[in-house]
């Protein structure tokens, strides 16, 4: 009986505290910033634009941070999806954090949602083996659209690098693992031929999957996201200094 008791006040005495616990990180969680929530620009600062998918917006508040003091890091408040979005929004993109505002830097990519297989016109992931399975862009559409994409980028007058796809992992979803190489091989073709420099965060991602990449995912850990940002920043840099 005693010993019932006891166990009773324990339970009494803890869950306040576990609520207290939970509260807190709950508030925590509320206060921290959303990736896509837009900021304002710091006046004579560079300013630096990131168009991308998930990845990208894992990657966008460890670069912004790395590059507070250096340069104003926007990006859309959306996931940018695959090139066919890409087309349809980019010019509203463009005006992120300010009509008409001139970019010094876009860091940019396409590609995990081209390569992804859907069903229909839903741009729903789906089974690569389901019935009335396709990719989302097919290379060849995946090639015009990123032409036109790149031609319209050139025209905003920033200095451009295309941050190629990372890699798709055996057992992720959707997904068949090599495509991505697939893809930036039609990517790196564009690019050379427009003059284009290429971050090259595929090669810098294989070296340390097991590392940085969610098991069977093609999403990173936050551990992960911090490492992409990190060489992301470097790329970032030299080109905000010339190099």
């Amino acid at each position: 009986m005693k010993n019932s008791l006891a166990v009773a006040l324990a339970l009494l005495i803890t869950l306040p505290t576990l609520s207290f616990a939970q509260a807190a990180k709950k508030k925590e969680k509320e206060k921290a910033p959303s990736p896509l929530m837009q900021i304002e620009d710091v006046e004579g600062l560079p300013r630096v634009l990131l168009i991308g998918d998930s990845i990208s917006i894992g990657y966008t508040l460890p670069v912004r941070e790395l590059l507070r003091g250096k340069a104003n890091v926007h990006r859309p408040n959306t996931n940018c999806g695959p090139t066919t979005n890409g087309l349809a929004h980019l010019d509203e993109w463009l005006d992120t954090g300010g009509a008409g505002k001139k970019w010094d830097v876009i860091h940019f990519n396409w590609g995990l949602h081209d390569l992804k297989y859907v069903k229909g016109d839903t741009g729903k992931l789906v089974p690569v083996d389901s019935e009335g399975a396709r990719q989302q862009v097919p290379p060849a559409e995946y090639e015009k659209n990123l032409r036109e994409l790149v031609d319209r980028l050139q025209k905003t007058g920033a200095k451009l690098i295309w941050r190629n796809t990372t890699p798709v992992p055996e057992g992720a979803d959707g997904r068949v693992p090599g495509d991505a190489a697939k893809y930036n091989a039609i990517a790196a073709k564009i690019m050379k031929e427009k003059g284009v420099p290429t971050d090259d965060l595929y090669t810098f991602a294989k070296e340390r999957l097991a590392e940085i990449q969610r098991p069977a995912n093609v999403h990173f850990s936050p551990e992960g996201s911090q490492k992409l940002a990190e060489e992301i920043v470097g790329v970032i840099e030299k080109t905000l200094a010339g190099n």
